[in-house]
């Protein structure tokens, strides 16, 4: 069973906590950032994740994981790769979450959305809405890192390697900011 003590000794060693002043995809401010692609760069460290993290779901069905593009392709085909199911992954298409590639979700399909990091829940919220309007029924949502410390109510199963609270702010009220040391940083994959 995956534990918490475990879970941050392999971010410590991956170098996924960084610190500084970043703008995150939510658009709040932290002095804290959850680099979890330096994770995922670990095949071994991954693996062990998510073996932990689909352990929470293996009595549930799952025929699909999917994951938003980027953070949660590879989480979310590791996942499905520990449950023995098929991946996809939702991409932005005209700034809005969507299935291409010849993706579908086949009516009835029990589905797992799978994401790095929840901060505000946004992205896993659009694809869950995705697997909604496709007739999927979202059965659960892991993560590598929840941010909200658990706050975040999906209205299913979720299930965290790492619950934490990283404070955040917003723009207008950032002390980074009014100190003026250095500028927000957006060390993600996606532009806000």
């Amino acid at each position: 069973m995956l534990n918490k003590e475990r879970v941050i000794e392999i971010f410590e060693k991956s170098e996924v906590l960084l610190h500084g002043h970043f703008l995150l995809t939510s658009g709040r401010h932290s002095n804290q950032y959850m680099q979890c692609a330096q994770l995922l760069q670990y095949p071994e460290y991954a693996e062990e994740i998510s073996k932990g993290l689909a352990d929470n779901f293996r009595d549930d069905n799952i025929d699909i994981v999917i994951g938003p593009a980027m953070g949660g392709i590879i989480i979310s085909y590791e996942l499905a790769r520990q449950l023995k199911v098929k991946n996809l992954f939702a991409e932005r298409e005209n700034g809005k979450m969507a299935l291409r590639r010849g993706f579908f979700i086949p009516e009835g399909a029990r589905v797992l959305v799978a994401e790095d990091v929840i901060t505000t829940g946004g992205s896993v919220r659009e694809v869950m809405d995705i697997v909604k309007e496709q007739g999927g029924e979202v059965v659960g949502v892991a993560v590598l890192v929840d941010r909200s410390n658990g706050t975040i109510d999906f209205g299913t199963k979720l299930a965290a390697a790492l619950t934490t609270e990283v404070i955040s702010y917003d723009p207008e009220g950032c002390p980074l900011c009014k100190e003026g040391k250095q500028p927000a940083i957006k060390p993600g994959s996606r532009k806000i």
